[in-house]
């Protein structure tokens, strides 16, 4: 028999890594309880800078854009990237596949700094194009909102088809078929049978898209305009006057929503998983049923 105790080799392995994940995000949130100003030096326990941090206009008003352009662009990138993810798997040769395929991995393995500058240059030559059109006394195409969306969008699509891509490539296709001989429409497949099925994916992209879209810096300073600075820009223009107890404070917040949101959505994951075990199991047993019977 094999010893299925684990050794104190891969316990000391296991802590090890834990801790280095997550010894920092405990030192912080202790910090943001911090009396002092200096965030290196205990002065006490106290609530004062999460205070402080409702009271300043600025960080507010940056986090709530943040959280605005993430939202929006990992819904989008959602989208996108599923119906990417879909046709890669599901429609494995076609012409220009290997071309189509590179383009959308493109901006991983791009710098952020060419994708930014790249975008950038497309948004000028729109509004060249748009001012030298009839639409130019309609529409003016200025870097703010939307331009950070689209980028954003642009580089959360690459990752979020990889994932869709994978989950769908490993996917029993066996249920699929037998919608397709008892008369199924694709349409009707794609949303009653593949999207419940890629649901976890689809789950595990929007928080990969939400966690980068909020953690963008340098993209997101070549697409940002006056008014439309997010809460990365923040954080690094107040960084280079040093460190504030507030951003202890802002970061442990965004550690409680982000972990809210990921347990909340894992929930309903497992849960929805264990319901179509339990339906799977007795169809499958009423199906057998009648064999058993006549046997």
């Amino acid at each position: 028999m094999h010893n299925k105790k684990m050794s104190w080799f891969l316990k000391l392995m296991l802590i090890g890594g834990l801790a280095f994940l997550y010894l920092p995000l405990l030192i912080l949130v202790i910090y943001s309880f911090n009396e002092s100003r200096l965030v290196t030096v205990w002065g006490g326990l106290s609530t004062k800078w999460y205070g402080e941090l409702l009271k300043d206009r600025v960080i507010l008003e940056a986090a709530w854009l943040s959280l605005k352009i993430a939202l929006f662009s990992a819904t989008a990138a959602v989208v996108l990237g599923t119906l990417a993810g879909y046709a890669l798997a599901r429609i494995r040769r076609f012409k220009g596949s290997t071309l189509f395929a590179g383009m959308v991995s493109a901006p991983m393995v791009m710098p952020d700094v060419i994708t930014g500058l790249s975008i950038v240059l497309m948004i000028m030559q729109l509004q060249l194009f748009i001012s030298g059109s009839f639409l130019g006394g309609v529409i003016t195409l200025e870097r703010g909102l939307f331009t950070i969306w689209l980028g954003h969008t642009t580089l959360c699509m690459a990752y979020v088809t990889v994932v869709i891509r994978s989950r769908l490539t490993e996917l029993d296709q066996s249920l699929e078929e037998a919608a397709k001989d008892l008369g199924a429409r694709p349409l009707k497949i794609f949303m009653l049978i593949t999207l419940p099925l890629v649901a976890p994916a689809i789950a595990s992209g929007f928080l990969l898209a939400v966690t980068l879209s909020l953690d963008d810096l340098v993209i997101t300073s070549f697409l940002s305009g006056p008014g439309s600075s997010t809460l990365p820009i923040v954080i690094f223009s107040k960084i280079k006057l040093g460190l504030d107890p507030k951003m202890n404070v802002l970061a442990t917040l965004f550690i409680g929503i982000i972990g809210a949101l990921v347990i909340t959505l894992n929930y309903f994951i497992m849960r929805s998983a264990t319901k179509r075990e339990r339906e799977m199991a007795e169809a499958y047993r009423q199906a057998n049923q009648p064999d058993q019977t006549a046997s």
